[in-house]
């Protein structure tokens, strides 16, 4: 059907509305890479703005030899692959029984997850049972208590009662059991929705900060989040690179900048492959058809 001269119009407007509005978001992360990649002087002065003045990479340099950047960022990886991987199955195998009509109870128990959405018990107590179990100082109590978020539980469940019950009957006469029509029928089915509730998880573990803060007394232990937060309040970082003896002149500006850059690049990378996935399994896990 062919557009009138009204609907061309307003579709430039509101497309061109949008592409300054997703211009304007971009221009904190233009203003870091330009920090991290210009020269001293520029930065001192406030002359950087959009785009680097000078080319120097000094910072990221001070950054990695100077620094304890390259543990942390391991520490970061292990916290967001492992609990990923935890979260994922413990959110798979909770979501499945809920939505097979089956399983008795199923109303009750979501019933019971939702209501965790509205109340909790709070940052005290919470502490007070992460230390009951001897979780200090330990990568547990990152995971544990964030094991498995309601929101994501729900939307999984949903993608699941969304799988039409012929493929399920046909799959009983060829003999398959819940295992195997979980692991070899349904999973396969969902690659849109895991595929974007992994992006979920993997960016909550990845920037997790309270938790960190809150249950991790070692600094060896600390993520990249934490660590780039030193740096930015305290200049800690700075200290350490002028402690360590590297013969590299930088302005903390530029330090923040390359560790904030640091932080973000892994998500910012692996965000382009799942994105295909992205609006197809929120919308088919949301929607009840």
């Amino acid at each position: 059907m062919k557009s009138t001269r009204g609907e061309k119009v307003f579709y430039f407007l509101n497309g061109t509305f949008l592409l300054l509005l997703g211009i304007t978001c971009l221009f904190p992360l233009i203003n870091t890479i330009a920090l991290s990649l210009s020269d001293m002087q520029p930065i001192a002065s406030g002359k950087v703005t959009f785009y680097p003045i000078g080319w120097n990479t000094d910072a990221f340099t001070a950054l990695f030899e100077g620094t304890r950047i390259i543990p942390a960022f391991w520490n970061s990886f292990v916290i967001t692959t492992v609990g990923v991987c935890l979260s994922m199955s413990v959110t798979i195998m909770t979501a499945y029984p809920l939505s097979r009509k089956i399983f008795y109870g199923r109303r009750f128990f979501t019933l019971a997850m939702v209501f965790t959405m509205l109340f909790s018990g709070g940052l005290i107590p919470t502490y007070l049972v992460v230390k009951s179990f001897g979780l200090i100082n330990s990568y547990f109590a990152i995971w544990l208590p964030a094991l498995v978020s309601t929101y994501n539980l729900l939307v999984m469940r949903t993608f699941f009662e969304n799988i039409p019950d012929e493929i399920d009957d046909a799959s009983r006469i060829d003999g398959c059991t819940e295992w195997t029509y979980l692991q070899k029928i349904v999973l396969p089915l969902s690659m849109p929705v895991i595929a974007t509730l992994t992006l979920f998880y993997a960016v909550g573990f990845w920037n997790s900060f309270m938790s960190v803060l809150i249950y991790i007394n070692e600094t060896s232990k600390f993520n990249m989040t934490v660590l780039v937060q030193n740096m930015i309040k305290s200049q800690s970082l700075l200290q350490e690179v002028v402690s360590s003896g590297e013969q590299v002149e930088v302005v903390p500006e530029s330090l923040k900048a390359a560790g904030v850059l640091v932080m973000v690049i892994p998500m910012l990378a692996a965000y382009p492959f799942l994105q295909k996935y992205f609006v197809k399994g929120v919308m088919l896990g949301s929607i009840k058809g």
